[in-house]
């Protein structure tokens, strides 16, 4: 239906009037847009595009699990200090807690004891191979010696690397727990006075959040329409003018036994850390289909008695009230099945204001 020049005012007081739908009067006179009202809209040509249905699922943020480092003690002891606390950001040998324990005070005394049987086992050698010179030891003397030199010397070295391996402090008489590697706290379960075992739960968790898991939750009247590799538009509470883009990652081929939905893995990229783990997130799977359609801003159309109508701008005093109908629409943009061809301009800003000046 094309209709030049239509006031919606007339509109609403003629069918307001007579309660019926009537045929709208057209007003003979045409009326030309100055300079002033064309600096105030906006025309847009309309263009194809393939029709792609959004698909509404729900889902939250989760760290990428293959990223995460757990800690878990190599000894038996007792927690002193912490130094952290959950969600903060760490460095790769950042010292996160201390650990009082016994195993440290047995390191230490057998340490000492191999210094000193090293010590003895050295001025042993000095005297065989002097012996040795002069002729009274004999060769397997000095190699025996020297071999019980050797055997205390790789004693240390273990018991060296030991201390090294349990970060154990010489000045504090603890052994220092550091950061296997950088990233986040996403689980401590740890404070002081805590008994550990070297056969315990992890001590806490550390990711790396510059790659994290949107998981979204597929419900069974969308199993049909949902599969990997689709797009995917995910927004969240707090940020709700962002859109994060994605594709699904995979599907579980097993449903959640507590809610009941299969799940889809989505990998998104998060170098700013805007998005946090526990977020809860609107996801929207992207299915595309082959037919393309017109599309219009949601935001031009005008609804009346039952229909949408755009704007359709001929030239500056040939200005067109088309109505159009709509086939599907999301995200801003209406997909027309009819109504309004390819590379007609439309007016997208202040269209109203533009009936309203056109009628007056």
């Amino acid at each position: 239906m094309k209709t030049h020049l239509i006031s919606i005012l007339s509109i609403f007081l003629f069918i307001g009037c007579t309660g019926k739908d009537e045929p709208i009067t057209v007003p003979s006179e045409k009326h030309c847009l100055n300079d002033k009202t064309k600096s105030i809209i906006d025309i847009t040509t309309a263009e194809k595009q393939v029709v792609t249905e959004r698909i509404h699922l729900t889902g939250s943020i989760e760290y990428n699990p293959d990223n995460v480092t757990h800690f878990v003690s190599l000894v038996d002891g007792i927690i002193s200090d912490t130094y952290f606390s959950l969600g903060d950001s760490v460095k790769k040998g950042q010292v996160l807690a201390e650990m009082q324990s016994v195993e440290l005070s047995s390191l230490q005394a057998e340490l000492h004891s191999l210094e000193a049987q090293i010590a003895v086992a050295k001025v042993d050698l000095r005297a065989t191979e002097q012996m040795f010179k002069d002729g009274i030891s004999s060769n397997r003397n000095l190699i025996e010696t020297q071999n019980s030199l050797r055997i205390l010397e790789s004693k240390k070295l273990k018991v060296e690397n030991n201390l090294a391996l349990y970060s154990a402090s010489p000045t504090k008489n603890v052994f220092q727990i550091k950061a296997p590697a950088s990233g986040f706290i996403t689980a401590k379960n740890i404070n002081s006075g805590t008994t550990v075992t070297d056969e315990g739960d992890p001590l806490f968790s550390i990711s790396n959040l510059q790659q994290v898991w949107a998981m979204a939750n597929i419900y069974s009247t969308d199993v049909a329409h949902i599969s990997k590799g689709m797009e995917v538009e995910i927004q969240t509470l707090s940020y709700p003018d962002q859109i994060f883009r994605g594709k699904i990652d995979n599907i579980s081929e097993v449903l959640d036994q507590n809610a009941k939905v299969l799940k889809a893995r989505i990998l998104l990229d998060n170098e700013d850390f805007r998005l946090k783990v526990g977020m809860i997130a609107d996801i929207f799977a992207l299915k595309k289909s082959d037919k393309q359609r017109v599309v219009v801003p949601i935001s031009c159309l005008m609804f009346y008695n039952g229909n949408n109508y755009a704007l359709v701008y001929h030239d500056d005093c040939d200005i067109e009230v088309r109505e159009v109908t709509i086939q599907t629409k999301g995200n801003g943009i209406a997909y027309l099945e009819s109504g309004l061809d390819e590379n007609e301009k439309i007016i997208t800003k202040n269209h109203l204001l533009i009936l309203e000046a056109l009628n007056n």
